[in-house]
């Protein structure tokens, strides 16, 4: 599963589909090859078909699940309740990692998937540049929500994100750090539909 993420550059990013796509993701290298897909899951890693009720806010549940493009399970983002916690899981369900909220959209620390620490996430003030650090306070990557112009922000949900990844970086923090700018999206951007 590692090698998918293996570009030191990667993009992140939503269908320009109106305020009610939300939680759908593309991962591409910086060729523009797609690397995995999300789309709505519960926790268990089953893609939802329900359809998305106008409303929702950053602070309730969701999870997606990570896919290749030919639909073989990478990982599912379950990001709880709240702001203050969303587990990487394995296809098998099995935990890879986790984002704990130490300040709301200030820092999250990440663990891997058996509690130990492996790193931060500091957050700007605009909540648009995300730094990952190991736990020497290395940068290892950064995150970078792009601006789409105004009609874009307020009106879909095609958030885009720019990965860099400061080789080398041993996993899970790599995919961890991968991991951030939909973690990050979930916690922080989703909420702009229109009601």
């Amino acid at each position: 599963m590692t090698e998918v993420f293996g570009s030191p550059v990667l993009r992140v990013e939503q269908p320009r589909r109106g305020p009610f796509a939300k939680s759908r993701y593309k991962v591409l290298d910086d060729a523009g090859t797609v690397l995995a897909i999300a789309a709505p899951a519960d926790s268990q890693g089953h893609v939802e078909m329900r359809s998305v009720v106008p409303g929702k806010s950053n602070l309730d549940p969701r999870a997606v699940l990570l896919t290749t493009p030919d639909g073989d399970p990478l990982y599912i983002v379950d990001k709880q309740a709240g702001r203050e916690y969303t587990e990487i899981l394995t296809p098998d369900g099995g935990s890879y990692g986790s984002f704990v909220t130490e300040r709301v959209g200030r820092r999250y620390v990440v663990y891997d998937g058996e509690g130990a620490l492996i790193g931060t996430v500091g957050v700007d003030v605009p909540r648009t540049n995300f730094e990952v650090t190991d736990t020497a306070g290395n940068k290892v990557a950064h995150v970078r929500k792009k601006w789409a112009g105004l009609a874009t922000h307020l009106l879909t949900t095609a958030d885009k994100y720019a990965v860099e990844i400061f080789d080398p970086v041993p996993e899970p923090l790599r995919t961890m750090a991968v991991m951030t700018a939909i973690v990050m999206d979930m916690n922080l951007h989703e909420s702009k539909e229109i009601t």
